[in-house]
C-alpha cells in the first residue's frame, strides 16, 4: 500500500552533517526532469525543490510510489544510499520551487 502525502528528502545526512553537493536537490530533480520544445526543462509534476527551514529538500507526492514504482525507487534509494534524512508527512502542501 503507498504511502499518502509527501516524502521529504531533507538534504542532512543521519548524523546532522549538511549534504554536499550544495546543488544535489536541483541535480536530482533534473535528473528526473524531460525535455519539451526548445529545449525548455519540465520538471516532473509530483517531484518538487523546497527549501524547508533552511534546508534544502526534494519533495515527493507520495502518489508517485503506485503511479510510477521506479521513479519512486530511483529517489529514495538515492535517499538511502546517500545516507540523507526522510521524513513522512500528511498532508504537507507541495511547495513551489526555490
Amino acid at each position: 500500500m503507498a504511502t499518502t502525502g509527501k516524502v521529504i528528502i531533507q538534504g542532512i545526512t543521519q548524523d546532522g552533517a549538511t549534504f554536499r553537493p550544495s546543488d544535489w536537490a536541483e541535480r536530482l530533480c533534473g535528473a528526473v526532469a524531460t525535455y519539451g520544445p526548445g529545449r525548455r526543462i519540465i520538471f516532473h509534476p509530483n517531484v518538487a525543490l523546497a527549501s524547508i527551514e533552511g534546508i534544502k529538500c526534494v519533495v515527493i507526492d507520495a502518489s508517485l510510489e503506485e503511479e510510477e514504482e521506479m521513479l519512486f525507487e530511483f529517489l529514495t534509494d538515492f535517499a538511502d544510499e546517500n545516507n540523507l534524512q526522510i521524513l513522512h508527512a500528511e498532508d504537507y502542501p507541495l511547495p513551489g520551487m526555490l
